[in-house]
């Protein structure tokens, strides 16, 4: 079993852990997709344990097509725009 010790805990909360200002506009681009696929997966959550209502299939209609205009609009964003790899 691993156990933590003070200098992992320590360097747990080093500022150079901290996610760069290229990462962070890049979950700033990413975020309508974000947010439409959280949309998406909990209209499926809804009908999990009960049979999907005609309310229920337009709920989860609309959400993939938001998600699928997120990608697109994302696409198309950062066509030719050549993103930060995340942890390099």
């Amino acid at each position: 079993m691993n156990q933590i010790t003070v200098a992992d805990a320590a360097v747990a909360f080093e500022p150079w852990l901290e996610p760069t200002d290229a990462e962070l506009d890049a979950i700033d681009a990413e975020m309508p997709l974000i947010t439409a696929e959280a949309d998406l997966l909990d209209a499926y959550v809804t009908v999990m344990d009960r049979p999907a209502t005609e309310l229920d299939v337009r709920r989860i209609r609309r959400a993939r097509r938001r998600v699928l205009a997120a990608r697109r609009d994302l696409a198309n964003r950062t066509a030719g725009i050549e993103l930060p790899e995340v942890g390099a």
